[in-house]
């Protein structure tokens, strides 16, 4: 039983982490922009972090389903991260890159995203209730914890599938990382864009 446990966190986080977001495109970002080496040190950084997320929200999905307007709070969160890191990412993509980075800055930026994470949020709230009703797995200490384990486990092999394809994607068409950045930054604001027009269809046009 601990087994699936374990198995169904690597494959349900690594599901959770293909679809464009805040994560996989700062994974590409630093590949692209640092080299993947600095990439492994802020996928395993973030992975580490998202083992905590994982058992929190799991812990405590009756409560968080249960909360009101909680979903209004993300999307607001998210339209502001997103455009944060829109601005950021626009800012930077003329700088040229360094030649040498610090491992602790991608460490630290890692552990950062790795608390910062509300779009996983709705993702385990709908998982994990589906699961624990379901009785897939239970929510005693041991179980949650080998999920967990399993989760950032997943984590860490869907982003490392992205930093790999971005460093193949940069050899093979020589990106640049002023065209990286941009189109990033573009991505970003996009999806800010998303939540915004979700934000106002909900509570102005569907009403």
């Amino acid at each position: 039983m601990l087994f699936l446990t374990f198995v169904l966190g690597i494959l349900l986080n690594s599901i959770g982490y293909i679809p464009p977001g805040n994560i996989n495109l700062t994974v590409v970002q630093i590949t692209i922009n640092r080299g993947i080496r600095q990439a492994l040190y802020f996928i395993g950084a973030f992975a580490s972090v998202e083992v905590l997320f994982t058992f929190a929200v799991m812990r405590f999905v009756q409560w968080l389903s249960s909360t009101m307007n909680l979903s209004n709070v993300i999307d607001v969160v998210m339209v502001i991260m997103f455009g944060v890191l829109g601005i950021i990412t626009w800012r930077s993509r003329k700088e040229m890159p360094k030649a040498d980075y610090s491992e602790k800055d991608s460490i630290r930026y890692g552990m950062l995203l790795g608390v910062l994470n509300p779009m996983q949020i709705p993702y385990w709230l709908f998982v994990g209730t589906y699961l624990i009703s379901h009785e897939w797995i239970d929510i005693g200490y041991l179980s949650l914890s080998v999920f967990s384990v399993g989760s950032g486990i997943g984590a860490a092999l869907a982003l490392y599938g992205f930093a790999r394809f971005a460093k193949y994607i940069k050899e093979k068409f020589d990106l640049s990382s002023y065209i990286v950045n941009k189109s990033i930054a573009i991505l970003f604001f996009a999806l800010s864009a998303y939540h915004i027009c979700k934000i106002v269809y909900i509570h102005f046009i569907k009403v």
